[in-house]
């Protein structure tokens, strides 16, 4: 199946302003980008997903991003991997400048990584990998029922192009790792169990997809009921690999695998799943209280 860009329609009669700067290389920061402790990592995911879908546009020689497949079906950059490492998120106050570095490349066949460093003056906020697989739907409205995509006019590979995100997804999806984040395959222990209900207005994103930053967010409110952190917690590294989506309206569980605690440092594995027991996610944290 291939896939190409397909120009951005515009309504009847809309007046045609000048598009703004999608990847501006700075932004000033105020309450949309704060959370209780410092910079929102849920804004931050979002704000380089964005990225990500731009950077993949401007590859394709596109100002927009409008990928479809030679039938004319939208065509979607779904996230297979997403780590943050570096996390100084508590840095981060009201009317600062933070300034973004991003780059994009091609990793295999059907997969792109996009990295964005992210800075305050000469600190690093959080440096963040994205990997996606372009996919489509085989059914109008169903979420379970994807498949990959094979892009065209985009970059070929690079030579040695590599991702550990990518890496790592391909390992746990296969059950190929021995640890992680000091967690070991063969000691997951579900300690804990929360049901969760994702409603549609908050959780699931514009093409109806439950949203990549949402799982990170379920993650955040789990660890709020099971662990009782301070409200000032934040995090320094999270890695969250996607198996799966669900459909409006299911509901899935968080499932606490592992848990350690070392000072002010907490780490834990957590899974989502589906209530059918399909893995949605693996998500593996460290925070840190003040």
């Amino acid at each position: 199946m291939s896939l190409i860009p397909f120009p951005r329609r515009s309504p009847a009669g809309a007046a045609r302003l000048p598009a703004p700067e999608p990847l501006a290389p700075r932004v000033l920061v105020g309450m949309p980008h704060l959370a209780l402790g410092g910079l929102s990592e849920t804004w931050l995911l979002k704000e380089c997903g964005h990225r990500h879908w731009f950077l993949l546009a401007q590859a394709a020689g596109e100002g927009v991003p409008d990928f479809r497949d030679a039938d004319g079906a939208p065509v979607y950059a779904a996230f297979c991997g997403a780590s943050i490492a570096r996390g100084r998120l508590d840095l981060v106050a009201e009317n600062d400048t933070l300034a973004f570095a991003s780059s994009l490349a091609r990793i295999s066949a059907t997969q792109f990584a996009s990295r964005h460093v992210v800075t305050l003056g000469e600190e690093t906020v959080a440096e963040v990998e994205l990997v996606s697989v372009f996919v489509k739907r085989l059914e109008p409205g169903r979420n379970r029922q994807v498949a990959r995509v094979r892009p065209q006019g985009l970059p070929p590979l690079g030579p040695g192009a590599v991702s550990r995100t990518s890496a790592l997804a391909a390992a746990l999806r296969g059950g190929r790792w021995d640890t992680h984040m000091g967690f070991a395959r063969d000691g997951a222990r579900e300690t804990a169990r929360l049901l969760i209900n994702p409603c549609p207005s908050q959780d699931f994103n514009g093409a109806h997809f439950l949203y990549f930053a949402a799982f990170q967010a379920f993650a955040d409110r789990a660890e709020w009921e099971w662990l009782g952190l301070p409200p000032a917690t934040v995090t320094l590294a999270r890695d969250i690999l996607y198996f799966g989506n669900i459909e409006p309206g299911e509901r899935l569980s968080a499932c606490l695998l592992g848990h350690a605690r070392e000072g002010r440092e907490t780490r834990h594995w957590l899974r989502l799943e589906r209530e059918d027991g399909a893995r949605l996610a693996d998500i593996f944290t460290r925070r840190r209280a003040p």
